[in-house]
């Protein structure tokens, strides 16, 4: 048991690229993930991590090691789970990697409802806009907005199935530019515009009657979809631009009139997201606990 724990604590550094992510992720200490990792070192007789002051890094004694315990730990994860079976009520952890849309608009609706219903478990949550590999990446499950997945996974529908891009601006801005009537008028006005990472910034999409049109805003912001979101958001009622962002993100300011849609004949729909695990036989309870719960209770 205490080879399993050293090993569980090189799999978290090795995973994280440091100990103190490693701890924070895992609920321990750095020094604790550090004397582990010497235990570990020691017994084996090999080096397993490179450490730098930027960086820790699997040696390639390391990687290999890597490679096997990760599916290695999986199946006793989830020999030991068969007990909860027997218990009157489901626990556990369930780890979730979901971009932030799916954290700010999908998940409220659901998450609260399923921890009423099954107090026992407990969800973390962990945004990421990149695809990652959810098992080599230590999680349960992920979230992502379109169904192509490597083949070992599974995926069901989770949340509204179409969710719709808004465009909006401010009172005062459509006051003082005018409204636009056509996505081509965007042209002429300032834009809000948001990119995942260091991509390009995220290009509009209108619909109507068939006819499709991509915009490229221009204007005097950009923002890092996630946490710099609400920042555009912001901007846009304080009469910057003109934002186009999901509908329900946007939805207190429409309410409350701060802001109001422009273009809404234009508005453009996305295939809501899905919820994806490995597709393998036994499922750890708290993920099928979560499967079940997401099926029985689906959403248009």
């Amino acid at each position: 048991m205490d080879d399993l724990a050293d090993l569980t604590a090189f799999m978290a550094v090795a995973r994280d690229g440091g100990f103190r992510s490693a701890a924070r992720a895992s609920g321990t200490s750095a020094s604790r993930l550090g004397d582990a990792i010497r235990r570990l070192e020691g017994r084996l007789g090999v080096r397993l991590l490179n450490r730098t002051t930027r960086s820790v890094t699997p040696t390639e004694a390391g990687a290999r090691l890597l490679e096997r315990i990760i599916p290695a730990l999986g199946e006793v994860r989830a020999a030991l789970d068969v007990v909860n079976g027997f218990r009157d009520r489901p626990a556990g952890r369930l780890k979730l990697n979901v971009p932030t849309a799916a954290a700010r608009l999908v998940l409220p609706r659901i998450v609260p409802q399923f921890l009423a219903k099954y107090p026992d478990i407990v969800i973390e949550v962990f945004t990421d806009e990149r695809r990652v590999d959810v098992v080599a990446d230590g999680f349960d499950a992920g979230i992502r907005y379109d169904n192509s997945l490597e083949k070992d996974m599974v995926a069901i529908p989770i949340g509204p199935r179409i969710q719709r891009f808004a465009a909006a601006a401010s009172p005062g801005y459509i006051a003082r530019r005018g409204r636009p009537t056509h996505p081509r008028h965007l042209l002429g006005h300032d834009c809000l515009g948001w990119r995942f990472s260091n991509g390009p910034v995220r290009a509009w999409e209108f619909e109507r009657g068939g006819e499709s049109i991509l915009i490229d805003p221009k204007g005097p912001l950009v923002a890092g979809f996630g946490g710099a979101t609400d920042l555009a958001v912001h901007a846009a009622v304080a009469g910057c631009g003109v934002i186009y962002l999901f509908e329900d993100w946007l939805r207190p300011q429409l309410e409350r009139g701060e802001l109001v849609p422009v273009l809404r004949p234009w508005w453009s729909g996305l295939a809501g997201p899905f919820l994806y695990y490995p597709g393998r036989k036994h499922l750890p309870t708290p993920l099928r606990t979560f499967v079940d719960f997401i099926k029985s209770n689906p959403k248009d």
